[in-house]
Order: structure tokens, then C-alpha cells, then sequence
């Protein structure tokens, strides 16, 4: 599925091309990538990956995702490669591959799978976009079209001490997230080849193929819900982001599905639903405490030990370079992030090495009893332009910086929020006991279905807003249906 592909893959678009074997076609291709810059490229960006998400740290879940991924891969067409499999640390639903053999599932994505088939077809697809090249192929597209590299996060280049380019564009920093660094989707083509590998690896391993109906039905649920729940709050649905959006339309994935799923007969084995639901059961369900919880407007970070609050009406986006604090109209928020100890170690340091003012004022403050300078002002980027930069350093516990950085789409939109970002800025704090309860992170267990059913469970669930609508759609019950009494089922608590 891969929507993205990291920055370390540029490296690979290289002066020239070499012809190579499609290991699942056959057939002569030209390409940026032989076998070699392949699995080196894949090695390189693997450690990108890593300390953007992190992987999970459950030594079980890890080990038996790694076992599946494994007995897929040697079905595949390229037995040879030096497979890896990885549970990433994140509430995403997402999952993606890398060329050399790199495959990676979301533990946030396993919390909607429903066995242990469902997640082969996953992890099978993403086999299939490796043994068929189809990262390399998309390097050699891009060399041919001169894309060049899309630069690094805004906010993360203004912390690595590079200069202010587009800091103040608060839509790029906020909405790229994770993503940001990251290019283009794979062609429908390609996308339609994975889930025909898929299906066929799924067999080779005597899982029905027809367990990637099942997912491809989970997706449709979660677009629905999310459009749903979008109309509940007055907005409009959003785009798809993560697994749905780089993926062609649901609808006719599911038909072609369908269609290849049937190509296959025989006698398959059993799917494998209490085996997986023992082993997710337990899992951390939404935001980990490495990332910080999100609990209502109220954002939570034990290990940093601060507390934030949005002010009435705004929103918490926590992402993983970032937590942002976002108005209604999504145009306007601040952005608080740690700053790198070699970005400075007093206030006055930090905001010339960072933000190389030429011109401005600052402001000293007292931030939920910590010191901090307020500072706004004229700066270049390294374009030389001059724009026009306002944010807060502060020294929070542990003698740990922050920069509470004024992001806005304008700047009419941020004279329209800077009230509210000064009130956001204010709850800055340090943790209290009752915070530190709070941000106790939710886990998934499994339990019988019992009379009652969800609206009991959602009775007894820490979930916000439709508790019993998002524990139909954890259990793949959202488009209707019960499940029998006593089946096992996931709660989160």
C-alpha cells in the first residue's frame, strides 16, 4: 500500500540506469535501483523510519507479526531477500513497505484487523509491492519526470537550526505530520498487481484470499465512520489519510478483490481469530505515553512530565514531531515542540540560532511557573526572504526547552486567534497527579459478547464522543450485525 517514501530513497535516483529481471513479470526494466541499492537504500531509510514512528516495544506482538511476515515472504518471488517486519508505535491505520525487504504494520492498523488472515492479507499486499518492484520503478519515474526531493518538515528544519522556511505556514506543518519528507502514491496499476500477490501469497500459506475482502470491508467502515461522525460535528467528511488514501477507491478495490479472491479453490485453514486476539489483547489503543495523550482538550505528555489545554472550541493534534493546538477553522494554532539541546541552552541562544531575528522585541514570562521569553519579530529564512516569526521559549522540568511556536495560515488569521493562542500558551504547566492519572494511555482487551452488548461495553469505556459506534467499528460490526453470545470481542479500557 506505501502512500510515502522516505527522503533516503532520493539517494537513489541515480545518473544512470541499469536493466534488471522483474522478479514477478519476468520481464527487462529499466532502472534507477539493481537489487543492491535496493536492500542499501531500504537499510538506510529503515532507520529513518524508526525514529520517526518507533517500533512498538511488545516483544510478543513483535515476534509473532515477524513469524507471519516471514512465512508470507517465503512464498513470495524473491525468497532471497533478507526479509524485516515491524509493528510501528503508532495509533495510525497504516501500513507500507520499503524496497530490500522492509515491511511495517501499524499497531494502530492491527487494532481494526479482526484474525490473523486479515493481517496476512495486509502484510501480503505490501510483500507484493516489494517483490515487484515497484518502489524501484516509481525511483526510475521520478528520475525520468526531474522530480527532485521534497524537503524535510518545516518545523523540524527550523529546529535542526536551519533557518525559518514557511515556518509561519501552519496548514503544511500541522497537516503533513508524519508524512512530511515523504512523496508520491503508487499508480493504481501498481496498487491492483499488490493485492493479486496478495491474494496469491495468502493461498501459498493456505489462508482463503478472500480474508482481503474482509480488510478492504474494514476500510469502508472507517471512511464511513469518519464521515459520519464529520457530519455529526457540522464539518465536511475529510480526505483519506494513511492506508485509505493511497489507495484507489474502495468500492472498486473491493470489486477487483472479489474477482481475484475467486481465482482461488481449495481447503483453507482455519483464520486464525483467537490466536490474534490473544496476542493483540493488551495492546496500547490510541496515543502511547512515549507520544502523549490527547484527552479531550486537554494533551498530556508523562515522560516530557508538561500538560497543554486548548481553549473552548479548538482542537488537540498530536503528531510525532509536534503537538499543535488548532482552532475551529483549522487556519491557526500553536505549535509546541522540544527544542534540541544544540539549538541552544539559554532562551536569548535559542532564539538567535533558530529563528536568526534581524529585527523584534521580546517579552519575559512566567509559564505555569516556569520562565519564558515571549519574542516576535522579522526574520530570513534561507531564501533570504524576511517573514515575520512570533513564538515562546520556555524552560520546563528537567531543565528541558520548548518552543511554543504562533503558526497561521496568514496573517489576518493570526491576529484573529493570537488571544487564544496566548490563553493556549498559558496552560502550559507541569504535571499534577490528577494530570498524571489522566494520561494513563488506553489498551485493547478481549471479552465475551455478553447480553447488553456494545452499549454496555461503551458504558464502561473511557472513549469519547460515540463510544459504542467506535467499539462496533474496533469490531467490524459498524455497517450493522451483532456478534454471538460469548464470542470474543475488543474493548478498550
Amino acid at each position: 500500500m506505501n502512500r510515502f517514501l522516505p527522503i533516503a530513497l532520493a539517494a537513489a535516483l541515480l545518473a544512470g540506469c541499469a536493466t534488471v529481471t522483474n522478479p514477478v513479470t519476468g520481464q527487462k526494466e529499466r532502472s534507477v535501483m539493481d537489487e543492491r541499492s535496493e536492500i542499501a537504500e531500504g537499510r538506510k531509510a529503515h532507520e529513518e523510519v524508526l525514529q520517526e514512528y518507533g517500533a512498538y516495544a511488545n516483544p510478543r506482538l513483535q515476534a509473532y507479526v515477524n513469524e507471519l511476515g516471514q512465512r508470507l515472504a517465503k512464498q513470495s518471488h524473491r525468497q532471497n531477500l533478507e526479509w524485516h517486519f515491524t509493528v510501528l508505535d503508532s495509533p495510525e491505520i497504516n501500513a507500507f513497505a520499503l524496497p530490500g525487504g522492509y515491511v511495517y504494520v501499524t499497531r494502530g492498523l492491527m487494532a481494526y484487523m479482526e484474525s490473523e488472515a486479515d493481517l496476512a492479507g495486509v502484510i501480503g499486499h505490501e510483500i507484493g509491492h516489494v517483490t515487484a518492484r515497484h518502489g524501484a520503478q516509481r525511483a526510475t519515474r521520478q528520475q525520468t519526470a526531474g522530480l527532485g526531493v521534497i524537503a524535510a518538515t518545516i518545523l523540524g528544519a527550523v529546529l535542526e537550526v536551519k533557518g525559518v522556511s514557511g515556518a509561519t505556514d501552519m496548514a503544511s506543518t500541522v497537516s503533513q505530520g508524519v508524512a512530511a519528507g515523504y512523496i508520491a502514491s503508487y499508480s493504481r496499476d501498481q496498487e491492483s498487481q499488490a493485492d493479486k500477490l496478495g491474494a496469491e501469497y495468502l493461498a501459498r500459506i493456505n489462508y482463503d484470499p478472500k480474508n482481503m475482502v474482509d480488510v478492504i470491508r474494514v476500510l469502508k467502515s472507517q471512511e464511513q465512520y469518519a464521515a459520519d461522525t464529520a457530519r455529526a460535528e457540522g464539518r465536511n467528511p475529510p480526505a483519506s489519510a494513511g492506508w485509505l488514501a493511497s489507495h484507489p477507491s474502495n468500492d472498486k478495490r473491493l470489486q477487483d478483490i472479489i474477482q481475484y479472491s475467486a481465482q482461488y479453490k481449495g481447503k483453507y485453514a482455519d483464520e486464525g481469530r483467537a490466536r490474534y486476539l490473544q496476542v493483540i489483547n493488551g495492546m496500547t489503543f490510541g496515543e502511547s505515553r512515549e507520544q502523549g495523550v490527547t484527552r479531550g482538550r486537554n494533551f498530556y505528555h508523562e515522560p516530557l512530565s508538561i500538560a497543554l489545554t486548548a481553549p473552548e472550541g479548538w482542537r488537540v493534534q498530536n503528531t510525532h514531531e509536534a503537538v499543535a493546538l488548532v482552532n475551529a477553522a483549522g487556519d491557526a494554532g500553536l505549535i509546541v515542540h522540544v527544542v534540541p539541546p544544540k539549538a541552544g541552552n539559554s532562551h536569548e541562544e535559542i532564539i538567535r540560532n533558530v529563528f536568526r531575528l534581524e529585527q523584534g522585541r521580546t517579552e519575559r514570562l512566567a509559564l505555569g511557573g516556569f520562565q519564558a521569553t515571549h519574542f516576535a519579530g522579522i526574520a530570513r529564512n534561507r531564501q533570504g526572504q524576511a517573514q515575520a516569526v512570533e513564538a515562546t521559549v520556555a524552560t520546563g522540568p528537567a531543565n528541558r526547552h520548548f518552543l511554543l511556536f504562533y503558526g497561521a495560515k496568514d496573517a489576518q488569521a493570526l491576529q484573529r486567534a493570537r488571544g487564544r493562542m496566548r490563553e493556549a500558551e498559558g496552560s502550559f504547566r507541569a504535571l499534577t497527579g490528577a494530570d498524571i492519572a489522566a494520561a494513563r494511555p488506553w489498551v485493547l482487551r478481549t471479552v465475551a459478547y455478553q447480553r447488553g452488548g456494545f452499549a454496555q461495553f461503551a458504558r464502561q469505556s473511557p472513549l469519547s464522543g460515540n463510544a459504542e459506534q467506535q467499539l462496533r467499528l474496533i469490531n467490524g460490526v459498524y455497517a450493522g450485525g451483532e456478534p454471538p453470545p460469548g464470542q470474543l470481542v475488543k474493548v478498550v479500557e
